[in-house]
């Protein structure tokens, strides 16, 4: 009862914006942490001098180019990775929907490499960005046009298994063209890894304003994204212009998944765990679910990369390394757990 009487509790208004404060404290602690841990520890002194001194110590160069950065990218990818895979998954019915999942990030990355191999150093950050964002846009609707069946429905399982066969083969090319242009291997393996380690502020803020942009147009969608997840006739015998809701939601995705590949690399399973443990919380309502995964997003990516730099030290574990090894069994379960539903 008592257990029961809390869940409740958590999930009144009071309770939800008392988490989300809770929750908002504990990022900017994690961000904290992110600037002043690692193989060169700093105090808060440090920081202090370095943003009003500009000494040009190393303290200061390691501060200000790569620490600071290294946190503010992780928070902006993580929130957007996490926002991403919530809208995936009530559109497509999936639970197991993400962004790495069904291939978006994989095709992201080969439509990158593809680039580098033709263009070299000739590209831009900025042309890397709508590159990703068309890698991204042209797998999700590859995969969508795998996974439907007669009348536009979606197939939850024959979704999930030909997004795993799209991201097979497109890592598979990628690594193909890797091997053939060896010239291109190290620029490639900077996007591959899946790590907001060595990326600089000015990557944040060329992908900036898409991320902004599609966290804006998911929030919007959250009163259509409610009347969806009543079921396709539900939501059409309520008025719901469901081609209008998913071509916008496939708009925010895109934003938001490219933006994260073109910021930090393929980072997965943070669309995946996100979401999940978000509607523990504060159930299916997406007015409070968005915010919520933006924010959980933000402080596990956070948390992941801070953890990673502690793994093998001196050297530093790729953070994507860090998301699989936590998402792995949550994939396990919620697919155990939809069968045994099924």
């Amino acid at each position: 009862m008592d257990r029961e009487l809390k869940r409740q509790g958590l999930k009144t208004r009071q309770g939800k914006l008392a988490v989300m404060a809770a929750g908002s404290l504990l990022l900017l602690l994690s961000m904290l942490a992110s600037v002043l841990w690692g193989l060169h520890q700093f105090g808060i002194k440090d920081l202090w001098l370095a943003y009003s001194q500009f000494d040009g110590s190393n303290a200061h160069l390691i501060l200000t180019t790569v620490r600071v950065p290294r946190a503010l990218i992780a928070a902006a990818v993580g929130a957007g990775l996490a926002v991403a895979g919530a809208i995936m998954q009530v559109v497509t019915r999936n639970p197991l929907a993400s962004p790495a999942i069904l291939g978006i990030n994989s095709g992201a990355v080969l439509f990158i490499v593809i680039s580098l191999a033709m263009f070299g150093s000739a590209l831009t950050m900025s042309g890397m960005v709508w590159i990703a964002m068309l890698g991204a846009a042209a797998t999700a609707l590859f995969v969508y046009l795998l996974g439907i069946r007669s009348g536009a429905q979606f197939e939850p399982i024959k979704l999930t298994l030909a997004g795993a066969a799209v991201a097979a083969f497109a890592s598979s090319v990628t690594s193909g063209i890797m091997l053939i242009n060896k010239q291109s291997l190290e620029t490639a393996l900077f996007w591959m890894i899946g790590s907001v380690s060595g990326r600089q502020l000015d990557h944040l803020l060329i992908v900036l304003p898409y991320l902004v942009c599609g966290l804006l147009l998911a929030f919007i969608l959250a009163v259509p994204l409610n009347v969806m997840a009543l079921g396709e006739e539900s939501a059409k015998g309520l008025g719901q212009r469901m081609g209008t809701v998913r071509i916008a939601s496939a708009a925010a995705v895109v934003l938001l998944a490219g933006s994260a590949v073109a910021a930090a690399g393929p980072i997965a399973f943070v669309g995946l765990i996100v979401p999940h443990l978000c509607r523990a919380l504060v159930g299916q309502d997406h007015r409070w679910l968005l915010p919520y995964c933006a924010l959980a997003g933000a402080l596990l990516l956070v948390a992941a990369d801070v953890a990673s730099r502690f793994v093998l030290m001196p050297k530093e574990v790729p953070v994507g390394v860090a998301t699989a090894i936590l998402g792995t069994p949550v994939l396990i379960y919620v697919a155990r757990r939809r069968k045994h539903d099924s």
